[in-house]
C-alpha cells in the first residue's frame, strides 16, 4: 500500500510540475491510466479544487480521460478569448480536467454592490456563448471577497456580510447567464464563500483586489464521462 501511495504521489507531482508542457488531452490520459477517481482525489487536493464536481461512481479509463481532456482543451481555448477573464486549467474532485474562469469583482461590480456593471455584461455574454458551446460541461459559480470590515460592524458581522455579498454576486452572475439562455440545468452550484480561500495576501491593496473575485468552473458532467467511457470502449 505504501508503494502504491508513493507511485500516486509521484504521478501527481509529475502532472503538476509538467503542467506547462502537457495539454489536457495528455494529462487526461495519464489520469485515466492512473486509476481514475482514486488518483484524481490526490491530484484534486494538490490543485485545491476538490469541491468542484461530485465524485463519480465509476472509474475513468485512460482513453476516456484523454477524450475528456480534449474537450476541456477546446473549452479552455474558447474561454481564453473572453474579455477581462483569467483562464486556468484545474482538476475536479475526480482528478479530471476542468477549466476555471476568474473575473475580478472590480470588473463585474461596484464596491460593496452586487449589481452587474455594463462592462461586465459584455464579458459575461462571451462567457455565455462558451458555456452554450460546451453544453456537456457542468458549471459551478463561486463568489469571494477580501477580509475588509464593514463600517460599524464587528469582525464577525463583517465576515457574515462579506459572505452574503459574495453569494449575491455569484447569484447575479448565474441569473444573468441564465437570462442569456445558459440552461439552468447546466449550472450545478452557486456559492458564496466570503473571505475564505484567499488567493493573495489581504495585507496589501493589490492582494485584496485579487481576493475580490467570482470564479466560474467548467467540469465534466456525468453525461460527458459516460459518453467518454462508452466511446473509449470501457
Amino acid at each position: 500500500m505504501k508503494s502504491l501511495k508513493s507511485i500516486c504521489v509521484a504521478l501527481c507531482a509529475a502532472l503538476v510540475l509538467s503542467g506547462c508542457n502537457w495539454n489536457n488531452t495528455a494529462k487526461g490520459t495519464a489520469i485515466g491510466a492512473g486509476g481514475g477517481a482514486a488518483l484524481g482525489a490526490i491530484v484534486g487536493a494538490i490543485a485545491g479544487n476538490t469541491a468542484i464536481g461530485a465524485v463519480i461512481g465509476t472509474a475513468v479509463g485512460a482513453g476516456a480521460g484523454a477524450l475528456i481532456g480534449k474537450k476541456m482543451d477546446k473549452a479552455k481555448k474558447e474561454a481564453e478569448a473572453i474579455q477581462n477573464a483569467q483562464v486556468e486549467e484545474v482538476k475536479d474532485a475526480n482528478g479530471l480536467d476542468a477549466v476555471k474562469v476568474t473575473f475580478d469583482s472590480g470588473i463585474l461590480f461596484s464596491s460593496g454592490k452586487s449589481t452587474l456593471t455594463a462592462t461586465s455584461k459584455t464579458s459575461l455574454q462571451e462567457l455565455a456563448n462558451v458555456l452554450k458551446n460546451n453544453g456537456d460541461c457542468d458549471v459551478a459559480i463561486q463568489g469571494y471577497t477580501d477580509n475588509q470590515g464593514w463600517k460599524n460592524s464587528t469582525a464577525e458581522q463583517s465576515a457574515q456580510k462579506n459572505k452574503a455579498l459574495s453569494l449575491d454576486r455569484a447569484a447575479a452572475v448565474s441569473s444573468y447567464l441564465q437570462s442569456l439562455s445558459v440552461p439552468t440545468s447546466q449550472i450545478k452550484s452557486v456559492d458564496g464563500f466570503g473571505e475564505q480561500n484567499p488567493v493573495a495576501s489581504n495585507a496589501t491593496a493589490a492582494g485584496q483586489a485579487q481576493n475580490r473575485r467570482v470564479e466560474i468552473y467548467m467540469y465534466a458532467s456525468q453525461k460527458m464521462i459516460n459518453e467518454a467511457n462508452a466511446q473509449a470502449g470501457k
